[in-house]
């Protein structure tokens, strides 16, 4: 499946970024989807995923409250709604599919390009 991640941009801090990953070549409903983030010089980090169905949703502490991962199945597209944005929320993020609900890099076998989020104080 290729993923094409897009919505990033600059932002104040206390603002709200709406994140989209467009998927396509293969059934985006078998898949479980997860949003990542790299702050440079840091390893990649767990943000977000959501189950199949998009019954299940699960966050890092460091977002739960202010971020929601949600999916449309109809149009192969899976969300992250940014609110309270903070700088330490700066980084590239990247859409992830795979076939279950992880928050480790490894589990999953695509990845979009990745997104830049800047938050400025």
């Amino acid at each position: 499946v290729q993923l094409q991640a897009s919505g990033g941009g600059l932002v104040q801090a206390g603002g709200s970024l709406r994140l989209s990953c467009a998927a396509s070549g293969r059934t985006f409903n078998n898949y479980r989807m997860a949003w990542f983030r790299q702050a440079p010089g840091k390893e990649r980090e767990f943000v977000a995923a959501i189950s199949y169905n998009g019954v299940s949703t699960y966050y890092a502490d460091s977002v739960k409250g202010r971020f929601t991962i949600s999916r449309d199945n109809a149009k192969n597209t899976v969300y992250l709604q940014m609110n309270s944005l903070k700088p330490e929320d700066t980084a590239v993020y990247y859409c992830a599919a795979g076939t279950v609900v992880s928050r480790n890099p490894p589990s999953h076998d695509y990845w979009g390009q990745g997104t830049q989020v800047t938050v400025s104080s």
